[in-house]
């Protein structure tokens, strides 16, 4: 038996961590929001209250961190269908704003989420801003709505993954 050199087991130790995935996709059913979607890593859960187009909600986030982004999907139930198109542009504010989003602001491009409600206001976006840290950040960006549940998915980090993050997006369904 031939036994590898400390310099070989590193090398080799190296390479099979160099294949080891950084996105563990699963599915993700998030409570009381009848979505459905892929996520990179296991999130965890968090609620809390706040105002979103002058109405008091419970907002639901489910994030998660993997492949040097974080992995994002927010919902809240505004109650009336009338707040919905606010709510939407709230959440598209309260993330440029958190990031103190630099340039000039990103076009929304069309979202088709099978099963979501049909909404001029919802769409994708990009952002470009910086951490309180000063750390700059890229954030892909989704708003869309199901009844009168609006959706906030996001993935942040310093670099944009395209190909990661489309697959989160186009992963986002109803059932």
């Amino acid at each position: 038996m031939t036994l590898l050199s400390p310099r070989a087991m590193l090398a080799v130790c190296a390479a099979l961590a160099a294949c080891t995935p950084a996105l563990n996709w699963r599915d993700v059913r998030p409570e009381a929001s009848g979505a459905r979607l892929l996520m990179p890593c296991k999130p965890s859960a968090q609620q809390r209250n706040l105002v979103l187009a002058g109405s008091a909600v419970r907002l639901t986030l489910l994030a998660c961190s993997a492949g040097g982004l974080t992995w994002g999907l927010a919902h809240a139930d505004v109650a009336d269908p009338a707040r919905v198109p606010g709510a939407l542009a709230a959440l598209r504010s309260a993330a440029a704003a958190n990031l103190g989003a630099t340039g000039p602001p990103a076009a929304v491009e069309a979202l088709a989420v099978p099963g979501a409600t049909p909404n001029a206001s919802a769409g994708r976006t990009r952002l470009a801003g910086r951490l309180p840290d000063g750390t700059p950040v890229q954030m892909e960006l989704a708003v869309f709505v199901r009844g009168t549940r609006v959706f906030q998915a996001s993935a942040l980090g310093e670099r944009r993954a395209p190909d990661a993050v489309d697959n989160f997006f186009t992963s986002i369904r109803f059932e």
